[in-house]
């Protein structure tokens, strides 16, 4: 491991974390095609622990305002605070959810279970089986064109307060499966999210809010392990990489999707799957 090595695989967890192309993918198929030593467990903690800090600086205020919902009574729509309003709006002008009902924490909690229980029993396959270079290239491309598909044919009529019981566990399904590297937890969450008829912004904004529990759990579930391997210079370097570019990537993403379209993620997923294909054989 060299300090190229933890900018680079940083750069990739926060930006693969959050843009629909898996990080978890980049994550095996970079050390594979340039020759990477493989970092450890220590070092994947630090690599989840930066885009963790991401998530947690950029929705700090949703999450807090969520939670306000929860223990505090129903209140009319004209009642709703100026203030919270207004840096709503400065903060994303884009998205057509300028506040949260009162069931969306709700609908976190039930988005999160399915990852939370594939992950636990299916750790061990995640780490050797399902990290096949061409496994990722076929879900690399299976999954970007469903993404396509979702966002060329689908409504987008609804924003992500009109999310339902049933919806947010159809999206916790998907993203269940996102524990295969290639398939993209954001990839998958937004994919079903688009299916559903939810619009672009808000497809991607209830991926990301869910993604902090799942993110968490995997983090403090290993972190006793990232204690004690020790904590190096690298380590450090990692979080701090893949906290910059995962915040950078949640920022990029929502401002670009409300003005163009995922289709330019399916491209990218499918010359990655085909350039894998191309070195394995050649290999």
């Amino acid at each position: 491991m060299t300090l190229f090595h933890a900018i680079i695989l940083g750069l990739i967890q926060g930006l693969g974390e959050f843009l629909p192309i898996s990080s978890s993918g980049h994550l095996v198929i970079t050390p594979w095609l340039f020759g990477f030593p493989d970092p450890g467990l220590s070092f994947d903690v630090a690599l989840h622990l930066g885009t963790l800090i991401a998530i947690l600086l950029y929705f700090w205020r949703d999450f807090l305002e969520i939670i306000h919902t929860v223990f505090s009574s129903s209140t009319s729509s004209s009642s709703r605070s100026l203030a919270s309003n207004e840096w709503m709006r400065e903060k994303d002008q884009d998205s057509d959810a300028s506040h949260y009902n009162k069931n969306i924490f709700w609908f976190i909690i039930i988005a999160t279970i399915p990852g939370a229980i594939f992950g636990y029993f299916l750790e061990d396959y995640a780490e050797t089986i399902f990290r096949s270079p061409l496994l990722i290239a076929g879900t690399l491309s299976i999954v970007g064109l469903m993404l396509f598909l979702a966002d060329k044919c689908a409504k987008h009529t609804r924003d992500i307060n009109d999310i339902t019981k049933k919806d947010a566990l159809s999206i916790g399904l998907s993203q269940a499966i996102a524990i295969i590297p290639g398939v993209s937890r954001a990839g998958s969450t937004i994919t079903t999210g688009l299916f559903l008829g939810l619009d672009r912004v808000s497809a991607a904004r209830f991926s990301f809010l869910i993604s902090a529990p799942i993110i968490f759990g995997a983090t403090v579930l290993k972190f006793p392990d990232f204690i004690s391997s020790g904590v190096g210079p690298y380590e450090i370097i990692a979080i701090i990489t893949a906290a910059v570019s995962g915040y950078a990537a949640i920022t990029w993403m929502l401002k670009f999707i409300s003005r163009v379209s995922y289709k330019v993620f399916f491209w990218y997923r499918l010359a990655l799957a085909v350039l894998i294909v191309t070195v394995w054989f050649i290999k």
